[in-house]
């Protein structure tokens, strides 16, 4: 047994070796899936405009957004913001920028937002986190570091993420601090600030600081927030605190409805549509208002609900539809998509959760967000992130990025030369051109297992899931930390002592 895993091992690292140079972001050689014709997205951009002029949305508990939108011309009544047509979209294309780089402290890891540039991030948000050996368990601050340096290990995420679970024993009002010092200690990668409420946010700016110094961030974006509204049409002072204080900071925000259909939405496809095109179309305006070319984002986290019981469902037909159309929606705005992954309801890392968050996945990529959250990891909803379904989406990521690569034509990958000199009627396996590219040349997941019914017997008849469980333990065993000066170590720990020092602990938000 010592030695099969020893022979794992090896393979895993030769495979490292081979896979990569890794990528800091996939650079996408296919083209968007388009599922709207010129005319239906004129249809639903008008009945957003409509839904803006009629209805408007609520901004709560923030005067000064408010006589920001009044300033700028729109009608305020209480805390009820109506538009005319087409002020936000031109408010939005008038500054945006359509393409950004967020900054890592190690800048091979820069990651580029826009474009044809696709990043993929791990789960967010998750309080309960589950492996074979412990089950299903509140998530612990030991249980967020572990992921943090998994996450590190895979090179098809591009991006360290931001609430990986949820560290339910530290204190609710303090453990951002605790989880930003993680991201930092034990990646270096770029990775998402505090999204809830002015007050984190500004802590995580503060600690981006002491990371990069003031005049890196006042330039560069570093951190990203994502910002979702309360659907229907309204967004609270957590959210826009947020967004107002990554905004001025010229930090980017992802505006995103998270919405149900048939709940939080119409349960329509196309009403669903044009409420998060209105929400979404708001709420970046008011970042350009802040803060005139702001890098900010397109977000779309539109899902299904069964209309039996109300639960969330994941990997549907008009999910896939939602975010085809937000991605051509977002490339009309001129602004880059967010949205989300590898989703599933199901309790385990089984069929049911690899053909939803297959489904949803891909349907992103197609889409061509340029930020993919939650691309490995999530079960249950968003209540679980599972260190086996993280690893076994690991390998789905690794499939999406060399399928998006595109076909390679190079004169190499042409082959003739290996065609004529193997000749009618015989086999590649030792032609010259086989031995120098076989280890490149296809995709190596690491999950599956190929051989023979009687050696997979012999190896101990293992499920996917359970060699997803021996390889995540083997990355841990295998990562390297990335080092992080002394000095700026000790800044943000005096930091952090000093902020937590402030005020007493808080178990609830």
């Amino acid at each position: 047994m010592a030695g099969r895993r020893k022979k794992r091992r090896g393979k895993s690292a030769g495979r490292a070796a081979v896979t990569g140079q890794r990528a800091p972001y996939i650079h996408r050689q296919i083209a968007p899936m388009n599922v709207l014709s010129e005319e239906a997205l004129c249809l639903i951009e008008n009945n957003a405009d409509i839904v803006l002029r009629d209805v408007g949305m609520e901004f709560h508990d923030d005067p000064e957004i408010l006589t920001l939108f009044r300033a700028a011309g729109c009608d305020v009544n209480g805390t009820r913001v109506r538009f005319e047509p087409g002020f936000c979209r031109q408010t939005i294309m008038a500054t945006a920028p359509a393409t950004f780089v967020q900054h890592a402290r190690n800048q091979a890891n820069n990651v580029l937002i826009g474009g044809a540039a696709t990043v993929l991030c791990p789960a967010w948000g998750p309080p309960f986190v589950s492996d074979l050996d412990q089950g299903r368990r509140y998530a612990t601050f030991e249980d967020f570091c572990r992921l943090v340096k998994l996450h590190h290990t895979i090179p098809w995420l591009h991006h360290s993420g931001g609430v990986v679970c949820e560290p339910v024993d530290l204190p609710a009002n303090k453990r951002h601090l605790d989880m930003l010092y993680a991201h930092i200690k034990y990646s270096d990668r770029a990775f998402m600030g505090a999204f809830i409420g002015a007050e984190r946010a500004q802590h995580s700016i503060d600690i981006a600081r002491i990371l990069f110094g003031d005049d890196y961030v006042r330039d560069n974006p570093v951190l990203y927030c994502v910002s979702n509204t309360n659907a229907p049409l309204v967004m609270d002072a957590n959210m826009s605190g947020a967004l107002k204080t990554y905004a001025a900071a010229n930090q980017p925000v992802a505006a995103t409805p998270w919405v149900l259909t048939g709940a939080m939405s119409p349960c329509t496809v196309a009403g669903t549509l044009s409420q998060v095109l209105a929400e979404t179309m708001a709420c970046l305006a008011l970042v350009q208002l802040i803060n005139p070319g702001a890098p900010c984002l397109m977000g779309s986290f539109a899902s299904t609900m069964s209309m039996q019981s109300g639960a969330p469902t994941f990997g549907t037909p008009e999910a896939g539809q939602l975010v085809l159309a937000a991605g051509q929606l977002a490339r009309r705005l001129g602004v880059p998509l967010h949205t989300v992954g590898s989703l599933s309801s199901s309790k385990l890392a089984d069929a049911q959760s690899q053909q939803e968050g297959t489904w949803g996945l891909l349907m992103s990529m197609f889409a061509g967000a340029n930020v993919i959250n939650h691309a490995t990891g999530w079960l249950e909803g968003g209540l679980v992130t599972g260190f086996e379904k993280t690893i076994i989406d690991a390998d789905l990521c690794g499939k999406v990025a060399r399928f998006f690569d595109g076909i390679d034509l190079s004169e190499n990958a042409q082959a003739l030369d290996a065609i004529k000199t193997t000749g009618p009627g015989q086999h590649f396996l030792g032609a010259e051109h086989t031995q120098v590219n076989f280890l490149s040349a296809l995709f190596r997941p690491d999950t599956p297992d190929n051989s023979s019914y009687e050696q997979w017997v012999a190896d101990g008849s293992l499920d996917t899931t359970t060699r997803a469980n021996k390889l995540w333990k083997e990355l841990l065993e295998q990562y390297q930390p990335p080092g992080l000066d002394p000095a700026i170590d000790a800044a943000l720990l005096e930091y952090i002592a000093k902020r937590k020092s402030e005020k007493p602990d808080v178990n609830y938000y």
